[in-house]
């Protein structure tokens, strides 16, 4: 008797073990899961959407797309539609660079964040209507963008932002986050998504980078996440996105190849920053697009391998305001007038810019004060202050 109950002991210690084991297995293995959370990109997820014109060439272009003017097919027009423009924040830092998606932009806003580091936000709306888009690094709001999305009613996707409305440290003028919320701002800030609309992904470059530059979102899980906010072509309100809206003017483009006197334009937000920060354009009669480069290398897409190449290029002449809080926030002047060169065709044109209020469409006018034609296709906007030496040859 007394042995076995010596076995029913020494099996009873074994159940024990094992079930304490697989416990702690367990355990660990959940906590590695959820930690990897945090860092890991979803298989399901690419890293990037590698590859352009998802679309059959074949199939004609005859829809005309009311941000840059470029036709598209029936189908993207039917797509793009059901929606509303999206303007995203993607930084510019040195690390960060070659970003993700600007090609497919239709418009593209750059000027200084701070410290002379320039930032963009492209409006994206026809270019992606059958593109499932990578953006990188998405990065914080500023008040001034705030203003041109205004002009869109734009789905905007940011990571946080400068200045909630009770924070003391922040200039007023400064405060972006609570102009977002003052201004019925269709907000898409990545603190408030769920993941993995957007996440961080420490592999999306071939070198390592501070967190900060890693964020990605998606085009389609933003667009679905706007749907069930009911930010479609109509609001919550049912008031379509475009019922204020006023499109540039568009003329035809030359159909042959065309010998400008213009062929580079070069400058620096700040002069103190030319050597990471200097932006070129170069134009390429052949194509007549300006191929730019930034910080004497060419500018890439990862998602493309191509180098960014605008159609149009606008530099927009602003007051600036440097330092006007304790973190060094910039201010520009996106109201009033001011003066604008406009460059296409291989040509420059001196003219104006007016924007009435914050939702009012900026514009652009000639010498003579006629509103100018943009080539169709993307339209690249670097806000510069006033006293920014711009050298052409």
């Amino acid at each position: 008797m007394k042995n076995k109950s010596n076995v029913f002991y020494i099996i009873g210690a074994i159940v024990l073990y094992l079930v304490a084991t697989g416990i702690s297995y367990a355990g660990f293995t959940l906590a590695d899961q959820k930690k990897s959370t945090l860092t890991v990109v979803p298989s399901n997820v690419p890293a990037t959407s590698k590859g352009k014109h998802v679309i059959d060439p074949s199939i004609p272009r005859t829809e005309v797309c009311p941000l840059n003017g470029l036709k598209f097919t029936e189908m993207e027009r039917k797509k793009w539609e059901e929606r509303r423009p999206l303007a995203v924040m993607i930084e510019n830092h040195e690390e960060a660079r070659p970003q993700s998606g600007l090609s497919y932009a239709d418009i593209i806003y750059e000027t200084v964040a701070e410290g002379g580091v320039t930032r963009f936000m492209g409006v994206f709306y026809c270019g992606i209507a059958v593109e499932n888009l990578a953006f990188a690094p998405v990065r914080s709001a500023r008040t001034y963008f705030v203003d041109w999305v205004s002009e869109y009613d734009a789905l905007y996707n940011h990571v946080g932002g400068a200045g909630n409305c009770n924070d003391d440290t922040v200039d007023n003028r400064a405060k972006a986050l609570c102009q977002i919320g003052k201004y019925g701002i269709k907000d898409m800030d990545q603190f408030g998504i769920p993941f993995p609309t957007c996440f961080r992904n420490y592999d999306r470059l071939d070198h390592p980078v501070a967190t900060e530059h890693t964020m990605v979102c998606h085009s389609d899980k933003l667009y679905d996440l706007a749907k069930k906010r009911e930010w479609t072509n109509v609001d919550e309100n049912g008031v379509a996105w475009n019922k204020n809206f006023e499109s540039w003017k568009f003329k035809e483009e030359p159909k042959d190849s065309v010998d400008g006197s213009v062929k580079s334009i070069s400058f620096a937000h700040w002069e103190s920053m030319v050597a990471e920060y200097g932006v070129k354009f170069e134009y390429d009669k052949t194509s007549n697009t300006y191929k730019r480069s930034t910080g004497g290398k060419p500018h890439m897409d990862l998602e493309t391998n191509e180098q960014l190449a605008p159609k149009n290029v606008v530099i927009q002449f602003a007051k600036e305001t440097i330092g006007v809080d304790e973190h060094g926030h910039v201010i520009y002047g996106t109201i009033g007038t001011g003066k604008a060169l406009i460059f296409q065709d291989g040509k420059e044109i001196s003219g104006t810019w007016k924007k009435i209020n914050r939702i009012a469409r900026t514009k652009f006018f000639d010498e003579k004060g006629k509103g100018i034609q943009f080539n169709p296709g993307q339209i690249w906007i670097d806000v510069v202050s006033l006293d920014t030496k711009i050298a052409t040859n």
